[in-house]
């Protein structure tokens, strides 16, 4: 009997929400989508912070930029660099010398503000003015060497995924806008290349060209053979899908050549730590009681 009545008592209750949720689902979702448009509104408050932010700080440098003075082949070259580091914006250049104006005053702040140079106060002020204007280059060829480095990885990913779409049945650009899709997420910076290529091609450019353009932009020794051999394969009329195959393998085989050679020289970095730390401790533990002991004998020798 008491098993009935909680069986009846949990059927009941499963019915009563139930019709609960039947009657009150309107009223759930218009809450559920209050919640949600309350969320959206708080990022989209944030973003746009962010990007008012973002605009006050270039329109800043930007006239500090001026201060600067410079002729157009260094404005060429920066661009050159900023465009290899990702930034292609039209105030990339204006703000990179801003930088460079900004930093090395703020350097001079920091000194003056600290106290650090008593006696030497002018050398301070000459030293961060100079390590100032070198400290964006100096960051700029890290940001550089960092973004050809994952354009490097990344290749041998991209000709896979080239290699499935152009085996199913799309062509080299449609392949190569579905790749720089695909990729966006887990290699950014090969797929941003890759999609400016695509955009390139939809502008009307000859294939080849932009192609030898996305090789200028990284200049990554891989991406120029790859380049170069993707144009050849145009050329000559041979199957891309097995070229780019055979040259994703040759990649990965350097890639494992690479890494073996990193491990083989590991022996002969080793020795100058091994020099300079580990044997003076381990002669500092075996011959530091003997050396004692022959203190005391010696000592008590000369006393006698």
């Amino acid at each position: 009997m008491e098993l009935a009545i909680l069986v009846f008592g949990v059927i009941f209750l499963l019915i009563a929400s139930g019709g609960l949720m039947l009657f009150y689902r309107q009223a759930m979702i218009q809450r559920i989508s209050r919640v949600i448009m309350k969320r959206e509104e708080k990022q989209k408050g944030l973003r746009s912070a962010i990007q008012q932010t973002s605009s006050s700080l270039t329109t800043v440098l930007e006239q500090f930029e001026r201060v600067l003075p410079k002729t157009q082949a260094e404005v060429s070259i920066v661009q050159q660099r900023l465009i290899r580091a990702g930034y292609r914006g039209d105030s990339a250049v204006k703000v990179f010398y801003g930088i460079k104006v900004i930093t090395p005053l703020a350097l001079c702040a920091l000194v003056l503000v600290s106290g650090i140079g008593h006696g030497n106060a002018l050398f301070l002020f000459i030293a961060s003015l100079g390590l100032g204007f070198l400290v964006p280059d100096f960051v700029l060829g890290k940001m550089i060497a960092s973004r050809q480095t994952k354009v490097r990885l990344g290749l041998p990913d991209v000709l896979d995924l080239l290699v499935i779409c152009i085996e199913a049945g799309l062509g080299l650009d449609q392949a190569t806008a579905r790749t720089a899709k695909e990729l966006s997420r887990s290699q950014p910076a090969i797929a941003d290349e890759l999609s400016v290529v695509a955009l390139e091609q939809r502008a009307g450019r000859p294939r080849s060209e932009s192609w030898r353009h996305m090789a200028e932009r990284t200049d990554v020794d891989v991406v120029r053979n790859f380049v170069s051999m993707l144009v050849q394969a145009e050329q000559f009329g041979t199957s891309v899908a097995k070229t780019l195959r055979t040259h994703s393998d040759t990649l990965r085989t350097q890639r494992v050549q690479s890494v073996e050679e990193r491990a083989a020289k590991t022996t002969v970095k080793l020795i100058f730590p091994l020099v300079i730390f580990i044997f003076p401790c381990l002669f500092l533990v075996t011959l530091g009681p003997a050396a004692i002991l022959m203190a005391d004998s010696f000592s008590k020798y000369l006393s006698k």
